[in-house]
């Protein structure tokens, strides 16, 4: 129960307002209800989920990018509107390289709006009692629980995630949509519908080559001590906080790791 209380989720908002509305309804049902059914957990504050929602970055599209200014905005209220506790909205030129500082700026906006203007944040649950929101809830609701009784056939979510079975239900997830915008039987503005010739504009951030880190020893000290202790069964957390504070950069830090672990690849169950 202590556990329960502690765990909290992070989910991603996609375009279909309502359809994302009801995903995030649907999963604070099925929690509520698992936790009792599996694990006989009653306690009403662990049943509770709590979850962070950040916009869809795959919904993004480099051709009219202020166009995803909407999308954004479309993500971020279907968030709120299904009980999100936290919200990132990301900036609209995000398909194109790394956000500007007024990109920034406008998510931020983007998201003040939604909370303080907006009005759909002063009561829980605005969508319930609509029958096409709670019917969408239910339907989800009964296909995530057909997915979690395959898993259980399949011996479980490591089982599943070690066989590439996970990994293939993504991936033919990712076809089927790229197939239906190829065959324009889903519209993406600005992409396969209501385009036009411009070309797409070179991403708005440049980073400056002097801010770059050169290799310092400390830094290096520090990885050397990561990949000592990754070798070995010591907490690795203090570790990667040391060199994180060297000022090593994330992907030094996963290289280190990586070269000791290596990489986990569908169907290896070594």
């Amino acid at each position: 129960m202590t556990i329960a209380r502690r765990m909290s989720f992070f989910f991603n908002a996609h375009n279909h307002l309502f359809e994302e509305a009801a995903k995030y309804r649907a999963a604070r049902k099925l929690w509520a209800e698992l936790l009792l059914e599996r694990f006989g957990i009653r306690d009403a504050e662990a049943r509770k989920l709590r979850f962070h929602t950040q916009t869809a970055g795959s919904m993004l599209t480099a051709q009219q990018p202020l166009n995803n200014v909407v999308r954004v905005t479309v993500q971020g209220l279907a968030a709120i509107l299904g009980g999100t506790q936290s919200l990132h909205t990301n900036s609209f030129d995000e398909a194109l390289g790394l956000p500007s500082q007024e990109s920034a700026l406008l998510a931020l906006r983007t998201q003040q709006v939604l909370a303080h203007e907006s009005g759909a944040t002063d009561t829980v649950d605005p969508l319930a009692g609509s029958y096409w929101v709670e019917s969408l809830t239910a339907e989800l609701e009964d296909r995530a629980r057909a997915l979690l009784d395959e898993i259980d056939e399949r011996g479980g979510m490591l089982q599943a995630i070690a066989d590439g079975w996970v990994q293939e239900q993504i991936h033919e997830a990712a076809y089927r949509w790229q197939r239906d915008v190829e065959r324009g039987e889903r519209v993406v503005v600005g992409v396969n519908k209501f385009g036009d010739d411009r070309p797409v504009p070179p991403p708005p951030f440049q980073h400056d080559p002097e801010v770059e880190r050169p290799p310092t020893e400390p830094c290096d000290d520090a990885l050397r001590e990561l990949e000592s202790a990754a070798r070995g069964t010591a907490n690795l957390v203090p570790p990667i906080l040391a060199a994180l504070t060297a000022k090593a950069t994330l992907g030094e830090v996963c290289d280190t790791m990586r070269a000791v672990f290596g990489v986990h690849r569908p169907g290896d169950h070594t």
